[in-house]
């Protein structure tokens, strides 16, 4: 069974930054994706960014240009760097890790941004 642990969240000013972290262990196989979710108060969890094991990344709209996702492979660690914070930002954050084709998830992070 592979544990999920996120960490970093807590509350900003709008314009701020936040950064989270993301660790999973009891992996038997390589972590193949890492990524961060999000969901808001009366609304789905949504993709905020993606990483692969290669490094590859992919970001939601609302992410791109604002947040940074990295890994620490060797950790089996994912980062997720929030600049420019915005009020619609918050949300619990979730990080999920693939473990060849399943899906493991974190307890979630509050992130909440004050206008």
């Amino acid at each position: 069974q592979v544990h999920v642990v996120e960490s970093g969240g807590g509350l900003v000013e709008a314009g701020g930054s936040l950064g989270l972290s993301c660790s999973a262990s009891g992996a038997a196989f390589g972590i193949n994706v890492m990524g961060w979710y999000r969901q808001a108060p009366g609304k789905q969890r949504e993709l905020v960014a993606t990483i692969t094991r290669s490094g590859s990344t992919n970001y939601a709209e609302s992410a791109k240009g604002r947040f940074t996702i990295s890994r620490d492979n060797a950790k089996n660690t994912v980062y997720l760097q929030m600049n420019s914070l915005k009020p619609e930002d918050t949300a619990v954050y979730y990080c999920k890790v693939i473990v060849v084709v399943t899906q493991f998830w974190g307890q979630g992070t509050q992130v909440t941004v004050s206008s």
